[in-house]
């Protein structure tokens, strides 16, 4: 089975100066500032309406996957819960935000989005991703799917069980 991607989500750029460039993306181009995280020297900014397209700057070697290369391909929330299976069957290794082995997505709680992670033969790192139609938990962090799932109020969790019926 293949996972059926929508479109590009985001891409993601070392950059020399954080600062500049965000002032770049932001001012001159136009780009939604989404979200800093301090701690990793990192930037988010949306390209056109939130939650559609998103552009990552990392300072040089701050990234969490320590490689300059990272695609998300977009999907439905479906597929991406599927995906850790279905990449197993292709004798892919889903990881998890850390670049661990998992069997389930994360959730990036700042967004809120569910994503799951691979590399191709290169080495490149890949990504199935889908926005949640929840509201963003920014102190959250990163979670597991059962975490996140687990933190939702009972309706909100009824409302996922249909979407992925």
């Amino acid at each position: 089975m293949v996972i059926s991607v929508d479109r590009l989500f985001e891409a993601h750029l070392v950059v020399a100066d954080l600062d500049a460039s965000i002032a770049f993306y932001r001012d001159r181009l136009g780009f939604e500032l989404a979200h800093i995280t301090s701690s990793r020297q990192a930037a988010f900014l949306w390209i056109g309406s939130s939650g559609t397209t998103m552009l990552g700057l990392w300072t040089g070697g701050s990234a969490p996957q320590k490689t300059t290369t990272h695609i998300a391909f977009a999907a439905a929330l479906d597929e991406v819960i599927a995906s850790p299976k279905t990449l197993q069957e292709s004798g892919i290794t889903p990881l998890d935000f850390d670049g661990h082995p998992t069997d389930q997505p994360v959730v990036i709680a700042w967004m809120p989005a569910a994503s799951i992670y691979f590399r191709d033969p290169d080495g490149h790192l890949l990504e199935y991703i889908a926005m949640l139609e929840e509201a963003p938990s920014p102190d959250a962090g990163v979670l597991t799917w059962h975490e996140w799932r687990r933190s939702r109020p009972p309706e909100v969790n009824s409302q996922v069980a249909r979407v992925l019926e």
